[in-house]
């Protein structure tokens, strides 16, 4: 009796979710700003150049906006930023992590850390790591973020997703990535970066949903 109570509850909560899956449908969220508005100065920084994808890799991506930008200051190293959103509509992709988008162009992880990073009075943990390609070195500083909260795992980032989806019908979510050439000075590199971070950071928040 008790095993087939036992197939009965699961059987129901798989037709529930079944269900579910297949009358749910999660709402397109809407950026604050387009990224065309995103500042071209700020502070000391100023923009020195902007890449825009080729389609092939836009269909790969399929974000509902992104931006990838160089920045340079005075005494910093040149700081490339890249923001990709996705509103969770049925045209946004899935979000991309580094760790599986590097190693398909030819670079090796060289190390990874989470860091604990304090800004305007927020603490938020995001990834530092270092890619490799040749002689080439790059340290990137990254988080996603999901409506709001800021997340440094793509496994976390799933249950987000899941549990926004299912309270809140949106899935929408954003990856956001600092990358600074490594040279022969990690420790410059990271400097750079997290100056960088620390400036914009809240500028990125004016332009996403929470």
């Amino acid at each position: 009796m008790i095993t087939r109570a036992r197939f009965l509850a699961v059987f129901i909560l798989l037709a529930a979710t079944a269900l579910f899956i297949n009358l749910h449908s999660d709402i397109s969220v809407p950026m604050n700003k387009p990224f065309d508005e995103f500042p071209t100065d700020h502070l000391q920084w100023k923009m020195t150049s902007q890449t825009t994808f080729s389609e092939s890799v836009l269909n790969v991506l399929r974000p509902t906006d992104y931006m990838l930008r160089r920045y340079a200051a005075t005494d910093e190293l040149p700081v490339d930023l890249y923001i990709g959103y996705h509103s969770g509509g049925q045209k946004s992709g899935e979000l991309h992590s580094p760790r599986n988008c590097m190693p398909g162009s030819g670079w090796y992880m060289v190390s990874q850390q989470k860091m604990d990073v304090k800004v305007d009075n927020n603490n938020m943990k995001i990834v530092k790591t270092v890619y490799q390609k040749g002689s080439d070195k790059e340290l990137f500083l990254y988080w996603f973020q999901v409506k709001g909260k800021i997340v440094s795992d793509e496994y976390s980032l799933k249950i987000y997703e899941v549990l926004n989806s299912i309270l809140f019908n949106r899935k929408d979510a954003a990856f956001i990535r600092i990358s600074v050439p490594v040279g022969d000075d990690e420790n410059r590199a990271l400097l750079s970066g997290m100056k960088f971070l620390k400036d914009f950071y809240p500028v990125i928040q004016e332009f996403l949903p929470k």
